[in-house]
């Protein structure tokens, strides 16, 4: 599965994930599961994911033209920015809708609850192998990912919850088991809207620490000053730094500098897409670099 391209792996997971949604909303219906149908719910929001997922992955393969120079890359984390709010939305709208059948409980069908989930425990698997490799690359797979893991743990949950109630009778652990799923969806669904805010808010990518680069650059033979520092990411995994190095007028080994840099920036960050600007003298522009460190 490795070998397969993310694009071909989201359409797999897709296929598997959209037509047993169907199935799990029919079998929720008929049995009356409240924690069959918050799966249902998940397994749909999944779908929407992969679709918003291979959406993005095509729009950002466009090249870059006179009005979008960087090219169409952020639409991956408009992408997880959508998936992460649905998962939220749909968190919220299973806790309400428990805690109407916690007070009222109604029928279910423990049988058809229990042999769905099964087919659904399966089918979330295979998702999440497909995704797995992929989802520490991408976020907008990382979000689809997630949504994948979320539906398994819900699939385990109803099966739970049917095993439960076929031996004691408590139909409220339905409703119980729908909240566990929404309360394990919440955070993970926090942390991939965060991250992704992060990155088109220009901040500083998770794992980059700014004080570091300032070192490093500082030490680069030549270097008398290091300012102007920024670091942002476009996408996942493609970050992208702009700076200014202030270096002895008429230095002879000025591209030796801006070589021994890049390679550094390359080698102990792993950042390759680099605007590295030589004065003699400080430009005058804020130095966001240093007023970070003063406030750290």
């Amino acid at each position: 599965m490795k070998n397969r391209s993310p694009e071909t792996k989201l359409k797999i997971a897709l296929a598997l994930t959209a037509v047993f949604a169907v199935v799990e909303v029919i079998g929720g219906t008929l049995s009356g599961s409240l924690a069959l149908l918050s799966d249902a719910a998940h397994m749909f929001t999944d779908v929407s994911a992969l679709v918003i997922a291979l959406t993005a992955i095509q729009l950002s393969k466009r090249v870059a033209d006179v009005k979008r120079t960087f090219g169409y890359y952020r639409f991956e984390i408009l992408a997880a920015v959508l998936n992460a709010v649905i998962l939220i939305l749909v968190a919220i709208y299973i806790f309400i809708e428990a805690y109407h059948r916690i007070n009222k409980p109604t029928d279910i069908h423990i049988q058809g609850m229990f042999i769905i989930a099964s087919i659904g425990l399966a089918v979330n698997l295979i998702g999440i192998k497909l995704l797995h490799h992929d989802s520490h690359k991408h976020l907008n797979v990382k979000g689809a990912y997630l949504e994948a893991w979320a539906d398994m743990l819900g699939a385990v949950g109803v099966i739970t919850a049917a095993i439960i109630i076929q031996f004691t009778g408590w139909r409220f652990v339905d409703s119980i088991i729908a909240i566990a799923i929404g309360l394990w969806v919440l955070p993970r669904a926090w942390t991939l809207l965060k991250e992704s805010l992060n990155i088109l808010l220009e901040g500083v990518p998770e794992g980059i620490e700014l004080n570091a680069i300032h070192t490093v650059l500082s030490e680069v033979k030549g270097v008398l000053d290091v300012h102007d520092l920024h670091v942002w990411a476009l996408t996942s995994g493609k970050i992208s730094l702009t700076v200014h190095l202030i270096v002895e007028e008429n230095n002879p080994n000025i591209q030796t500098i801006l070589n021994s840099a890049a390679k550094l920036l390359e080698e102990r960050f792993e950042i390759t897409h680099t605007t590295i600007q030589l004065e003699t003298n400080h430009c005058g522009h804020d130095d966001l670099g240093k007023l970070d460190r003063k406030n750290k």
